[in-house]
């Protein structure tokens, strides 16, 4: 068969086989589509089909056809952390800054002080959690920050889901997820600073400053239609402005939505345009990633240490929020809802440990470990919030 007939047969795999395990298992009541496309990537990688059927997973994903895939997946992955970037609304945040602060600040420290006692722990258990090029800092904060992670692209579908997403509680845990985005792509910079290409990495922000103030000034004057093939043509310099200056193409896709304001945007475009990359490109994403996954350390340390994550990173945003709720006196079981609604991490902290994975700070087995981690947690918000909400009194109120 030719390469292209096989890359046909790996799309009809990666698209078809999650949809039917989320269609005809009934799981559409538990968790998005999405989080099904990221077991279903983990399914189809070497560890499990790899692993059962090598010479059928070697025919189907050789390397001319992954080298294909990798193509889409990064291009899915750009746009959708620009998206991300260009949908946070720091202007509510600042004018609910006291309550937004507080809350965000300890709902995103607690997991990462708790996360990085993890990590510490597994490097006394083993150095191999560590990628090749990190110092143990690096991989410390890098799987403490992966535990106090929201991915708030898929908060929203989970809200959406729940009815709740345009109600004052919805807009607030928004709130709190765009303030905690921020602090994520601030601190995975810092991880992936590079000093020996510092001088690079400060010509790119040097110029990326610039950049940004006459990108803001033609955006205004341009005709909204003009706007958006300009957008793309920004997103894919400032990725490619990024990723020379060692900070990862990932991190420039997310400067290059943050830096443009929604309102210059048609809401109803922007969210069909998140719904179809959703739909048509991140499954190759989710499936890039799975071919990404290892057991190499043994399967069950594996296990063991996305239990731990998964339990500190729960108790952590937990904690957290519970706190910010004690101190700012909300009513009872709030802090409950909005603490499991942060749960969510898939997404952005796979997007984000696949940039960690990617510079080699952290290696193949905590990829993997940090992968069902963010599955897990997922998974369980929606089980938990649905009872709580339905528990609740007074919790969709007018109160902003």
């Amino acid at each position: 068969m030719t390469t292209v007939e096989i890359y046909l047969i790996a799309l009809a795999l990666i698209f078809s086989v999650p949809y039917l395990i989320w269609r005809l298992a009934g799981l559409d009541r538990v968790a998005p589509l999405a989080v099904v496309q990221i077991v279903g990537g983990i399914l189809l990688g070497p560890g499990v089909l790899g692993s059962w059927f090598p010479g059928y997973y070697e025919f189907v994903f050789s390397a001319p056809v992954v080298q294909a895939l990798n193509g889409i997946a990064w291009w899915a992955v750009m746009l959708f952390v620009w998206i991300a970037g260009i949908e946070l609304d720091l202007k509510k945040a600042w004018e609910n800054r006291v309550d937004s602060g507080i809350t965000a600040g300890l709902a995103l420290g607690v997991p990462l002080l708790l996360g990085a006692g993890a990590a510490l722990l597994m490097l006394l258990y083993s150095s191999d959690w560590m990628g090749a090029r990190a110092t143990s800092w690096q991989f410390v904060l890098g799987v403490g920050m992966a535990c106090a992670v929201t991915a708030l692209p898929i908060l929203i579908l989970l809200m959406e889901k729940l009815q709740i997403l345009r109600e004052p509680l919805g807009q607030r845990i928004l709130r709190y997820a765009s303030l905690d985005d921020v602090v994520i792509w601030a601190v995975l910079a810092l991880i992936l600073m590079d000093w020996g290409r510092v001088g690079r990495q400060l010509a790119f922000l040097l110029l990326f400053t610039l950049a940004t103030w006459a990108l803001r000034r033609l955006m205004r004057w341009l005709r909204p239609a003009d706007r958006w093939p300009v957008s793309l043509v920004w997103l894919i310099l400032a990725a490619l402005g990024a990723d020379w200056a060692g900070l990862h193409f990932m991190v420039g896709a997310f400067l290059a939505g943050v830096v443009l304001d929604a309102d210059w945007f048609d809401q109803a475009q922007l969210d069909l345009l998140r719904h179809h990359v959703l739909l048509t490109l991140m499954p190759v994403f989710f499936l890039s990633t799975g071919l990404r996954t290892t057991w190499e350390m043994g399967g069950i340390a594996v296990f063991v240490a996305a239990a731990l994550l998964l339990a500190v990173s729960v108790a952590g945003k937990l904690a957290g929020v519970h706190l910010a709720g004690r101190l700012l006196g909300w009513p009872r079981g709030e802090a409950s809802v909005i603490g499991w609604l942060l749960q969510t991490k898939a997404l952005i902290m796979i997007i984000f440990a696949n940039v960690l994975l990617d510079r080699q700070v952290i290696s193949s087995a905590s990829f993997t470990a940090l992968l069902l981690m963010a599955v897990g947690s997922t998974v369980l918000t929606t089980p938990v919030v649905t009872p709580l909400l339905k528990r609740g009194e007074g919790l969709l109120g007018p109160r902003a």
